[in-house]
């Protein structure tokens, strides 16, 4: 299959750029168009850089899917929130996700259609046959001018996931609403299925040690991966270099369905971009941003504020629905010791006297 090499030109004196060499793999049932995997080397960097682009690339990369489900009628066997739950999970077309904001970033109150999509489902069974709900019976709101938030649907009967069975009289009536966000917050929203990540394989620099019983032959124990043949074997009596570090690592990427594979990786070079470039203006943001500190547009965990906190119980203590009292971990009282501090802190706890405070259980 054909592969693209990008070696960019290297200046006298300047540093070598990062090289990759792309080889896109597509699996025989599907055109070129529907890729769903990709194979490509990163070279001329270090581990540290090619595993940070490994996770922000399962992680960080903004996609969509269903997170919020309105149950009108449900009489099917299964409970609403197991079917909320496999509504999630349907990939959806991500392809023109960057139109939408996110939920927590838009001036809506709940959800517009600047940042959401509406997919809504009807299906009642009215014959004696059992009757399956699938994906491709979600309507979706036709108010966005891309296909985003559509349910994707790759199978042969173009069916799509299935939701549900239903037998007579049983009724399905809902409202979707799909959202922007990121795998960090949930695994709906994760755009890859599997991402390989390797250097090494003729294990050159010894980093993992083969270990093999006497009588098996070690290339039947640890067959050569496919990368292999990307590199030149390790020749005979070639001397050890212990200073040698990995400087070429390998990627398989397979997308879920919502993006196609290349779109993933340069969304996740995006994100590393966005997370480099509001650290420099951190950092010093006279040089990298004007006066003011730019506020991070990019994607970003759910429970971050912008105040500089990220969970609410940081501050003081978190007061406990079960009696009012704060917990220990915010400087305050438990039940468990009657209102005193426990024991932990210095006070009295429940279990009598302890090495850690002065009083004892009353």
């Amino acid at each position: 299959m054909d592969g693209m090499d990008y070696d960019p030109m290297v200046m006298d004196g300047e540093p070598e750029q990062p090289q990759v060499t792309i080889s896109a793999v597509w699996r025989p049932e599907f055109k070129a168009a529907d890729s769903t995997r990709v194979d490509f080397a990163l070279s001329r960097t270090n581990l540290s850089f090619a595993n940070s682009i490994r996770r922000i690339i399962q992680a960080e990369v903004p996609t969509i899917a269903i997170d919020l489900v309105e149950v009108e009628v449900n009489t099917s066997v299964l409970a609403d929130e197991f079917i909320a739950h496999r509504l999630g999970l349907i990939p959806l077309n991500a392809k023109g996700v960057n139109e939408l904001n996110y939920s927590r970033d838009c001036d809506c109150e709940q959800y517009c259609e600047q940042c959401s999509v509406t997919l809504t489902l009807h299906a009642r069974c009215t014959s004696d046959e059992i009757m399956k709900v699938y994906a491709r019976d979600l309507i979706v709101d036709g108010r966005h001018a891309s296909q985003v938030g559509t349910p994707v649907i790759n199978d042969p009967e173009g069916m799509g996931c299935l939701i549900a069975k239903l037998r007579k009289d049983q009724e399905l009536k809902l409202t979707c609403i799909a959202k922007k966000g990121i795998a960090k917050e949930h695994a709906k929203w994760m755009p890859t299925s599997a991402v390989g990540f390797e250097y090494d394989p003729h294990n050159k620099l010894h980093h993992l040690d083969l270990w093999y019983e006497n009588n098996t032959d070690p290339q039947k124990e640890w067959p050569k991966s496919k990368y292999a043949e990307w590199e030149d074997p390790p020749q005979d009596g070639e001397p050890f270099n212990y200073d040698a570090v990995p400087d070429r690592f390998y990627f398989e990427v397979e997308t879920s369905g919502s993006m196609e594979p290349d779109q993933i990786v340069q969304g996740g070079i995006r994100a590393l971009q966005q997370k480099i470039g509001a650290l420099l203006k951190g950092l010093d943001p006279k040089k990298y941003g004007g006066e003011e500190p730019a506020e991070f547009d990019g994607p970003r965990s759910p429970d971050m504020n912008m105040d500089g906190g990220t969970t609410p119980w940081q501050d003081g203590g978190y007061t406990t629905p079960y009696g009012g009292n704060m917990t220990a971990y915010g400087g305050g009282n438990t039940t468990y010791g009657g209102g005193n501090n426990t024991a932990y802190g210095g006070g009295a706890g429940a279990y009598g006297t302890t090495p850690y405070g002065q009083s004892s259980w009353q």
